[in-house]
């Protein structure tokens, strides 16, 4: 792995959390290409500062607290306080899981949610990760504001994970989901039903800055396909579309929106 030392450090935190039972010096150095003793100095340095832990019993190590600290310090310092209330209105009104991802360059990150799932069957992933452009709603609905051009060359640099890993009804093709942006366009929101996941379906609209309209995020709802059938979701859209609204107004006031 070539790079400086600085971009092998954040490579290998990320490396870090993919797995939350730690992981073994050498699998770190495999993973990342580099030799065991700079894997070792790294570890050491960053244990020495605390992002890092080593378990004693097995050796593996882990991620300490001290980076999701650090996150959570971030975003109570830059307008998360702002758009949870209407991340939680929205989750209330609804009753499924509410996201919000925020568009960084050439990624867009879940970055923020509200439950509003009742007792019972809960769809609630984790924060913090890329969303998938090929199948999810929120992919989608970032994709339906390019031309078809632009948004085949961001699907393709970000990459396809195994289609396996992909629900029964996503995109069987390039020209599958061209049309589904195409009716995403149409519509104002993008939605999917079994297309990340079995028996998960998903609604999703960008949002977009006030004075220039670009756009600056994409919020979603999602949650069982046995509540969020197609005429569930034609209902819900209303509400989505108003809260996107609203986070749109909002967005210069927080530095979550970069």
């Amino acid at each position: 792995m070539a790079g400086s030392q600085i971009e092998r450090a954040f490579s290998l935190l990320e490396s870090l959390t993919s797995d939350p039972r730690g992981m073994h010096m050498q699998d770190l150095a495999d993973q990342l290409d580099i030799p065991k003793s700079a894997t070792h100095r790294m570890l050491a340095e960053l244990i020495r500062l605390g992002y890092v832990r080593q378990n004693p019993d097995n050796q593996r190590y882990h991620l300490s607290t001290k980076l999701v600290a650090l996150g959570f310090r971030y975003l109570a310092s830059s307008g998360a306080d702002i758009v949870q209330p209407i991340l939680d209105r929205l989750a209330l009104e609804t009753g499924e899981l509410v996201r919000l991802g925020v568009i960084d360059g050439d990624r867009q990150t879940w970055i923020a949610k509200a439950q509003g799932a009742r007792p019972g069957l809960r769809y609630d992933p984790d924060m913090g990760r890329d969303a998938p452009l090929f199948y999810t709603a929120s992919g989608h609905a970032w994709l339906s504001s390019m031309s078809d051009a632009q948004a085949l060359a961001r699907v393709e640099q970000q990459g396809l994970t195994d289609p396996a890993d992909f629900g029964p009804h996503a995109p069987k093709s390039n020209a599958e989901l061209l049309e589904r942006l195409r009716v995403a366009r149409e519509r104002g929101y993008a939605w999917v039903s079994e297309s990340s996941a079995v028996g998960m379906s998903a609604l999703a609209v960008v949002v977009r800055d006030p004075v220039d309209q670009h756009v600056v995020g994409v919020l979603s709802v999602a949650g069982p396909t046995a509540r969020l059938s197609m005429a569930r979701m034609e209902d819900i859209a209303p509400a989505l579309l108003a809260s996107a609204s609203e986070l749109s107004a909002a967005s210069p006031a927080s530095e979550l929106f970069v």
